[in-house]
Parts: structure tokens; sequence; C-alpha cells
């Protein structure tokens, strides 16, 4: 480990580099711990995130925790599980609805260096297309659907998945593999490594 992780993360906590172009301006949200074993990369924090500075503490986050088989005390214990999103503020929303991608300046900013500070991991959750598309580059395949239904290539670094958040209802009524086949190995996966 070339950098002091405490250090690390309060610049991370305190980063502004994007901050003229964030509507509510900056305020990262990550958790990380050199002792973690997962990592969740997921995709930005919505407006209650911003608001709390809490990753995933929002509808989508309980659907997530739901995937993994685990509660919010184990899934906030920052010594077993590290979350770093592609995009750590809030990026806005966009003209015809929704919130805007993550920004594109964290990723290749942070990403690299929390890592680093990050030995022990076992596995990377790499929750929707942003992340997917950064870490898997051309393996990634041309739909999303594509790659989470190819999830065992991906094995052991990744494991991937949809984005949790309500548009995925519809996305799992019409995929019932996911829920069938890889949520029951994700699960067991997620419960070997804690």
């Amino acid at each position: 480990m070339d950098e002091d992780w405490d250090n690390l993360l309060a610049h991370v906590r305190g980063c502004t580099h994007c901050a003229n172009d964030l509507p509510l301006g900056p305020r990262p949200v990550v958790q990380i711990c050199p002792s973690a074993r997962i990592l969740i990369i997921g995709q930005a924090p919505g407006t209650k995130v911003h608001e709390t500075g809490i990753p995933w503490n929002d509808p989508s986050g309980d659907r997530l925790r739901d995937w993994l088989g685990i509660d919010k005390e184990l899934f906030y214990d920052p010594e077993k599980i590290a979350i770093m999103p592609m995009g750590f503020c809030y990026p806005g929303r966009l003209d015809k609805g929704g919130d805007a991608p993550p920004r594109p300046e964290c990723a290749p900013l942070w990403h690299d260096r929390l890592l680093g500070v990050l030995p022990n991991l076992r596995i990377t959750l790499l929750v929707g297309q942003y992340a997917q598309k950064f870490y898997l580059g051309k393996k990634k395949k041309r739909t999303l659907t594509g790659t989470v239904k190819s999830w065992r290539e991906y094995q052991p670094a990744y494991f991937v998945t949809p984005h949790p958040s309500w548009r995925s209802a519809m996305w799992l009524k019409k995929h019932p593999w996911f829920e069938n086949d890889v949520l029951p190995v994700l699960r067991n996966r997620v419960q070997e490594l804690l």
C-alpha cells in the first residue's frame, strides 16, 4: 500500500474538482477500508444519498442489499465492504428525466488510488452499465442484459448486475433468470467472503 488510506479518504471526501458542474455542490460519498474483501462500484449518489452522505441510503440500496442477502449493519461495515461509485457526487438530472450520468472526472481521478489501498479485495461488484463499461471495456457485451447474462465470463474478479433502481423492476420481470440463477450464486459468494 503506497498511500495512507485515511489521508486518501480525506482527500476524496474533500474533492471539489468538478464543483462548478454539480447542481447541489460537491459531497463525495465513499466507504473504504483496507480490510474490505468486497467492493461495490455503482453509478453516482442520488439526492437522498447526497443529503445524508450515506451510500446506497435509498430504495435502490434496499434492493441491492436484498440481492446480496445482507442487512444494513453488514453492508455499512467498511472493514468488510468498500463502496465507491463511478461519480462520487450527485450529478444532477437530465432534461428528459432521471439522474444525469456520473461525472466523467471521478473514476480516472480516484479509482486507481483507492484500489491501491484495498489489498484484500476478492470480488468487485459492477452495478449498472457505467461501472461495467469502465471496468470491462471491450469485454462488455452490446447490452446490459447481454453483459449480465454473461456474468460467468467476468468471474472471479467481477460480478455484474443491473442497477437496482425502481426501473429494474421491469427488467427483472423480463429476465427471471437473474433472480433464479445469478442471485443465489452472488449471495453464496458474499457469504463466503464475509
